[in-house]
């Protein structure tokens, strides 16, 4: 009998790991029933009288009341901004916008946990992606341009730099507290003041970040957030007081917008939709590339603008990337948004579930075939499984398609014209990927892919030295790094970005 054998006194080796659940506490997210407008540095009814519920989309059940703003609500926060801006703001000096920046960035800082929890409780995205990739970048961008606005002479020089006056800036969904950190901070640090609207299913970390605002004592109408639907976010737009207008979403609003504000002078930036192309070339290293194609595409449930949604293989290297992608889906964990150990959480709305399960049955109806991994999904909330589509031809919806989750179209290519060719074969021009050992082949690549980020053997790294936008209908103006400052300038003799 073998010592193995004789073991039986011991505690038996198992023969599968399963994870503990590993929840996160909301305790430390204290939430009112009902919210108005932050509007002159204090919280208002709406003058419209209406209010909407926004959800846990996890477990479809009401976090709190939100204000749905109408044309005067809009109108009372632009006054607000427009008075605190003559009132000293504009003039202030650089270095003391420079410190409320500072604050603010500290305050995230130290309120970090208690903003990932509620991010991740209305916006459904897991924990760990709020806490480790969200909060931390929010902060940094709030750090970046505290340090710029005492510079900005030397960001612009012989220009002459002066701030546009009140920002109007809608965000999305996807990245609620850091896409209102991409922009206000900008706008701070150029001396203007901010009406920000954000989106109607996430409002409540712009909600919680006005009691930021209040502690780092940021004079009153220098930040002021309305909430509610689209109408809310067109009143900002048609606002005469509004000097420029930056928004984040799809390209179909964007182009609403433009047509709005064309020959009205108004400044405009937009970040609208993208269908990135992650390319795969036979020497790259394959284990290190599953790794950039899950964090390009499932990362935010795929809720994210530049996801590398169009996998290109190298046709002699196409068997064993599926195989491993395959393999790796299955460790992959769909649940709680609030457990440590959730990979992917939940879809933000009924209605992007929706969108997304009709873009995926005409996947399969136009012959592309379909891989999930065996997955349990939640019985309550909104839940769609990590999925992969092979043999996709380019004229496939969901290889031109915007689909906004977390499904992955997979084509193939034999040379890198070819790669060049189908990459840039789409509306958009957000970001693409490049894998390859060859530092040439990566240069070569990002020189004639039309896109305005390419990542380099690695997907979704941001940093907010870096500017990030787009190309044709993936939009203008770039956030980020000193070019995100200059939408928020005018300079002497010349028009304000987009005007």
């Amino acid at each position: 009998m073998s010592k193995l054998d004789r073991r039986g006194d011991r505690a038996p080796i198992p023969s599968a790991w399963e994870y503990a659940a590993a929840p996160e506490s909301r305790e430390i997210v204290t939430l009112e029933e009902r919210y108005g407008n932050f509007v002159n540095g204090e919280f208002v009814e709406p003058r419209s009288g209406e209010y909407y519920t926004t959800i846990d989309p996890a477990r479809e059940e009401p976090l709190a009341e939100i204000a749905q703003s109408g044309p005067e609500d809009v109108a009372r926060a632009v006054d607000a901004a427009r008075a605190a801006f003559k009132n000293g703001w504009s003039s202030r000096p650089a270095s003391e916008r420079s410190k409320y920046l500072f604050r603010i960035a500290r305050l995230l800082q130290e309120r970090s946990r208690e903003f990932a929890v509620l991010e991740s409780l209305n916006g459904g995205k897991p924990i760990r992606e709020s806490r480790d990739v969200d909060l931390p970048l929010a902060a940094a961008h709030f750090f970046y341009y505290a340090g710029w606005a005492d510079k900005l002479e030397y960001a612009f020089p012989n220009r002459r730099p002066r701030p546009l006056g009140v920002a109007g800036q809608i965000i999305p969904w996807n990245f609620p507290l850091l896409m209102l950190a991409w922009k206000i901070a900008p706008a701070l640090a150029a001396g203007n003041t901010v009406v920000l609207k954000p989106a109607e299913t996430t409002p409540l970390t712009a909600l919680l970040f006005c009691d930021v605002v209040r502690q780092a004592e940021l004079p009153p109408g220098v930040v002021n957030i309305v909430t509610g639907d689209g109408r809310s976010g067109a009143a900002l737009v048609k606002q005469p007081g509004v000097d420029k207008i930056a928004f984040t979403g799809s390209t179909e609003v964007g182009k609403a917008i433009q047509r709005e504000l064309a020959g009205t002078g108004k400044g405009l930036t937009l970040e609208l939709g993208g269908k990135a192309a992650n390319v795969i070339f036979d020497d790259a290293a394959l284990d290190q590339a599953v790794e950039g194609i899950v964090n390009g595409i499932y990362f935010n449930q795929g809720h994210v603008c530049c996801a590398g949604s169009r996998l290109l293989v190298q046709e002699s290297i196409y068997e064993p990337v599926i195989e491993k992608l395959k393999r790796r889906l299955t460790t992959l964990r769909v649940g709680d948004p609030l457990d440590k150990n959730t990979d992917v959480g939940a879809i933000n709305s009924r209605q992007q579930l929706d969108k997304i399960t009709e873009l995926v049955s005409s996947g399969k109806e136009e012959g592309a075939e379909i891989y999930q991994p065996p997955c349990r999904l939640p019985e309550r909330g909104y839940w769609f499984a990590p999925t992969v589509f092979t043999n996709v031809a380019q004229s496939y919806r969901i290889a031109q398609e915007e689909i906004f989750g977390p499904v992955l179209s997979v084509l193939t290519f034999r040379t890198p014209d070819e790669a060049v060719e189908k990459a840039n074969n789409t509306p958009y021009g957000l970001s693409a990927g490049v894998w390859t050992e060859k530092g040439s082949r990566i240069l070569w690549m990002a020189e004639r892919l039309r896109a305005g980020v390419v990542w380099a053997n690695t997907y979704n790294r941001f940093d907010p030295a870096s500017p990030f936008g787009g190309f044709k209908e993936s939009g203008f103006g770039r956030e980020g790094g000193r070019h995100g400052l200059e939408p928020y300038l005018a300079f002497d003799g010349v028009q304000p970005s987009g005007g």
